[in-house]
């Protein structure tokens, strides 16, 4: 059984079309987070499921059932998923969640929504019940390193965001963007974003459509925009130039079709959209259109990766905090690890001190002097305590005999 393990797929080497069919949605992940506690018989478990990842970590169970039902549960032949899947054991895991907590793995280096969403896996396997000593330690470890990464480090200053590359992308094709329509579609953080970076250019006409009408309404206010709903979208989609959807639909909200018409109407002026949403929230066979320019959140993260190069130094000192936060977290799993074995060693140096002590309570009493008893005493406890090292080291291995032995040469000259 593994004490700290994390598995999982992500955007380095898994493409959004095989992402987005084993994403954890707000509806699912209370019950993911029981179902893979329960089957695969695993006591603590988180899952951080973004538009960029699904990771599952776990404390205990066996990681090999733990992935199987990942695969079982979305409905997936394991071997479909396999060439994907990751497994990162207990020092790996550790410093894998950090990295990614730091914004270090993410598409763009050093964004800082990601720090966010671990906090709300978190909050969701507290719901659940499945948040346990081992992985409450990681992630407190966790926040505490990716806070110090973003205060001693400028890992966030040269950032390229998906939004930034957003406006850059829509004023290539449309010059005067100022005078240009957009439909958000979506009321989460990334279209909060995304809207945010155009109104700070000077665009004053944004319209929100959401399932939430209410939560269209508070972006609307913020941004001074306008509202319609999910369902007003096929018939006026055409008015706008730039679509932005980032929802957690579990199907398309934008069809081909729908878009035909669109362009159509538009007399085939171009029209630039932004997906954003995993599973995918506008369907991809747009892309063959001439007239429809569309964006998935790898493309925009291939873009991302041009400014990298700008934060190598930034990379380099966030990983040094890393590993020592790493550091500092195994030594805590090793104390841990070690407890039962140093209370089974104090149990029975405790037995031994008190059938020494009970002894020399007889030898005096019957007379003996103190001095001989001290002397009896001690050298039988000399022997008693002595005798297992001793004995540990005559019969082991030539390589454990000399590992041992330096051990507890060690420990004899810090006593000195």
């Amino acid at each position: 059984m593994n004490s700290l393990y994390t598995f999982g797929l992500n955007h380095h080497n898994t493409p959004v079309d095989i992402r987005e069919k084993v994403v954890f949605g707000r509806d699912n992940l209370i019950e993911g987070l029981q179902g893979v506690s329960k089957s695969a018989s695993v006591p603590e478990v988180a899952i951080v499921s973004t538009c960029n990842r699904t990771e599952v970590y776990c404390g205990g169970g066996d990681p090999a059932e733990a992935m199987t039902w990942l695969a079982e549960y979305h409905n997936l032949d394991a071997d479909f998923i396999k060439p994907y899947i990751y497994l990162l054991p207990e020092e790996r895991a550790v410093f894998h969640a950090f990295r990614v907590a730091s914004g270090l793995d993410s598409m763009v280096i050093g964004e800082p929504q990601i720090l966010g969403q671990i906090k709300d896996a978190v909050k969701s396997a507290e719901a659940a019940g499945t948040m346990g000593t081992i992985l409450h330690k990681l992630f407190q470890k966790t926040f505490s390193v990716a806070k110090k990464v973003r205060s001693e480090t400028e890992i966030g200053s040269h950032s390229v965001s998906l939004a930034s590359i957003a406006v850059s992308l829509s004023e290539r094709l449309f010059p005067n963007i100022r005078d240009r329509k957009i439909l958000c579609i979506g009321a989460g953080e990334m279209v909060e974003l995304f809207a945010s970076r155009f109104y700070t250019l000077g665009l004053d006409d944004v319209t929100f459509a959401n399932r939430s009408v209410e939560r269209a309404q508070e972006m609307a206010k913020k941004f001074d925009g306008s509202v319609i709903t999910l369902n007003d979208i096929p018939n006026q989609i055409s008015r706008y130039d730039i679509v932005f959807c980032s929802t957690a639909s579990p199907v398309p909200v934008l069809g081909k079709g729908t878009v035909e018409r669109a362009i159509r109407t538009r007399k085939h002026e171009p029209v630039i959209l932004f997906d954003l949403g995993v599973p995918r929230d506008i369907e991809p066979e747009i892309q063959s259109m001439d007239d429809a320019f569309l964006y998935s959140v790898d493309d925009l993260g291939k873009i991302a990766k041009d400014g990298v190069k700008l934060r190598k130094a930034a990379v380099k000192k966030a990983e040094n905090i890393i590993n020592a936060g790493v550091g500092e977290f195994m030594s805590w799993m090793s104390r841990r690890k070690n407890a039962p074995i140093i209370m089974s060693l104090r149990d029975q140096m405790e037995r031994h001190r008190v059938t020494e002590m009970t002894r020399a309570i007889k030898l005096l009493n019957r007379g003996e002097s103190p001095e001989k008893v001290l002397e009896e005493i001690t050298r039988s406890l000399v022997n008693k305590l002595g005798h297992g090292p001793i004995n540990l080291i005559n019969q082991a291995g030539v390589s454990d005999r000399t590992e041992i032995a330096r051990a507890l040469a060690s420990l004899v000259k810090k006593r000195d």
